[in-house]
């Protein structure tokens, strides 16, 4: 479980971060998009000086980013967001709930965890882009995803991912049990 810190200025989002690390929960979730470019670096910095990691929501992302007239691709959004901070961020899964298109999905996963990616127009890489020293982000495929869908989000991403297993756990056919132990 996360403890979301987003909240409608920065002072309150860091107060939660140090209540998320009284309590020793080891990662804080900020909505980058809902609560700004600015106080997520700040939040980023708190997290990293203090032992946490920062887990990354994209709420309100499909209203920017999946209009064909207007709005911006999410690979935008991921190359601001790896600039501005973060551990990991929801990426869509390919399969099942958050589908997206492989190639371009897997393009700007590349552009959150690679150090460096050649241009490659046909995943959406309009251009090379060494990030140097700059952390990486890990992808978390998550979104109701079910446990016959594991084969492929590691076939699809790959051992340096993180697979979140929360309502397709708990919405098992037979009951919450029976899809944790589903999960093991």
């Amino acid at each position: 479980h996360y403890l979301n810190a987003t909240a409608g200025t920065c002072e309150e989002m860091i107060k939660r971060a140090v209540f998320a690390r009284e309590l020793g929960v080891p990662i804080v979730m900020h909505d980058y998009l809902t609560g700004g470019f600015t106080a997520n670096t700040s939040l980023a910095h708190y997290c990293r000086d203090n032992g946490l990691l920062l887990h990354i929501h994209r709420a309100m992302h499909a209203v920017i980013d999946r209009q064909k007239n207007h709005g911006m691709h999410f690979r935008v959004l991921a190359k601001a967001l790896r600039m501005s901070g973060g551990d990991h961020i929801h990426a869509g899964t390919v399969v099942g709930k958050l589908e997206g298109e492989r190639e371009i999905t897997l393009g700007f996963v590349d552009l959150l965890r690679l150090d460096f990616i050649e241009k490659d127009r046909s995943r959406g890489i309009y251009f090379t882009q060494d990030w140097v020293s700059l952390p990486g982000v890990i992808p978390v495929a998550s979104g109701g995803i079910p446990v016959w869908h594991m084969p492929a989000l590691t076939e699809i991403f790959g051992d340096d991912a993180v697979l979140q297993f929360g309502g397709g756990t708990l919405g098992h056919p037979w009951g919450n049990a029976p899809g944790a132990v589903a999960n093991r």
